[in-house]
């Protein structure tokens, strides 16, 4: 059978996971009843690499978009020597795969102990700040530690407002006045001053990014302070399926995007300023597919063994069209219909919850019948992290496949 890995348990299978030429190869061996995760180690590397070549600044990987072993310990293995972390248990993954790469801790609001933990056990000096109560939080317990102010680097996070699948402002984020004021109280206590800011996720206008750095200039303007670094954020896109029903333009990849966002930093003054980029959903999209299988079949309906509270999550709440591919099971009566006609299905999830349905629909041979398995695409982003076990449903086989996912 599939060789399992838990991220929550994070070591590889002894002898690696079993590796196939593709899913299909995959699911044709294993008649799998359960969801497989297809991993593509050879699709993150080329995604990995491709947006670093393209951004001169520091790439440092968001852990929170996908954890895994599998995905943390391959990018320090090619080189990604910086991390975006949220939490105690994201610093212990990121420093066991790369134990030398800098960890950057952007979660704006963060609990006294953890600062602790960061600051005196992993060696964390950059951290993120919207408000003045958590400079002095950070002070406090770097005083604690033993640690200097002046080791700090405190980036001040900036609201800012922007079109995107999930829009990141609502919660965090220090208004422009309110930013000058962080500034120079950062500056006041004799750590370095940064600057950061998170236009959302998923963002595929480079104007969100012109806005934002537009706001971080004025800041700097009246701050009259030195700027350390600049954190320009993650929300970089990646490509989806598409839906048939609704016309949109191609998503941009980081070669199309990030020039012109480096242009915009050139206008408002930073190139002088050392740059952080925190690219997750870019660079792991399309290193995962999974294999699910169609349980049931009701006229344009299809009930499949994951959904909302497992793999799909993403889906859900971006709105996201997913890349699929059938899989037929050989032997299996064929629906009636044209195999070579794709037409949409309205996805049932697995659990018994009724709100377990994918807000878009997937697109497949209408000849689409129950026991078939489809191969769902590009699930490498908050596929992993947001899965739950509701219902007892919790997908955690793996395979390894060589060829890139073709919809």
């Amino acid at each position: 059978m599939t060789s399992i890995v838990d991220p929550r348990a994070p070591e590889f299978p002894e002898g690696g996971l079993t590796r196939f030429a593709n899913a299909r190869e995959a699911a044709l061996a294993l008649r799998p009843d359960t969801p497989v995760y297809c991993f593509r180690p050879a699709q993150l590397e080329a995604d990995a690499n491709a947006f670093r070549q393209v951004f001169p600044g520091r790439t440092a990987y968001a852990v929170k978009t996908n954890p895994h072993p599998l995905i943390i310990d391959r990018l320090a293995q090619i080189g990604v020597d910086a991390f975006d972390v949220a939490s105690p248990r994201e610093f212990r993954l990121a420093r066991a795969a790369a134990p030398k790469a800098a960890l950057f801790y952007m979660h704006p609001v963060k609990a006294g102990l953890a600062i602790r933990e960061a600051l005196a056990d992993y060696g964390i000096r950059h951290l993120a700040i919207d408000h003045e109560n958590e400079a002095a939080k950070i002070l406090r317990e770097a005083r604690a530690a033993g640690v200097d102010a002046s080791e700090l680097t405190l980036f001040v996070r900036l609201a800012t407002k922007s079109h995107a699948a999930y829009e990141l402002s609502r919660k965090f984020g220090a208004a422009p006045g309110h930013a000058v004021e962080l500034l120079q109280r950062v500056h006041k206590i004799g750590a370095q001053a940064g600057l950061c800011f998170h236009v959302g996720s998923q963002v595929e206008e480079p104007d969100a990014y012109a806005a934002a750095l537009k706001a971080a200039q004025w800041v700097r303007a009246r701050a009259g302070v030195p700027i350390a670094a600049l954190d320009i954020g993650g929300g970089y896109p990646a490509r989806y399926g598409v839906d048939r029903r609704r016309k949109s333009a191609p998503t941009p990849t980081p070669a199309d995007l990030i020039p012109r966002i480096l242009r915009a930093v050139e206008r408002t003054g930073f190139a002088d300023v050392p740059l952080v980029a925190e690219p997750g959903r870019a660079i792991v999209a399309r290193s995962l597919s999974v294999i699910v299988r169609v349980l049931l079949r009701k006229g344009q309906r299809l009930y499949i063994n994951d959904g909302i509270w497992a793999s799909l999550s993403d889906s859900w709440t971006g709105k996201l069209t997913l890349p699929v591919r059938l899989i037929p099971e050989p032997g299996r009566v064929r629906a009636k219909g044209d195999p070579k006609k794709t037409v949409p299905f309205r996805i049932m999830g697995a659990t018994c919850d009724s709100v377990d349905i994918l807000s878009r629909p997937f697109w497949l041979p209408e000849t689409v019948t129950t026991g078939d398995w489809i191969e769902v695409g590009h699930i490498g982003a908050y596929s992993l992290s947001l899965r739950t076990d509701f219902n007892g449903l919790y997908p955690d086989s793996f395979v390894e496949v060589d060829a890139p996912f073709r919809a």
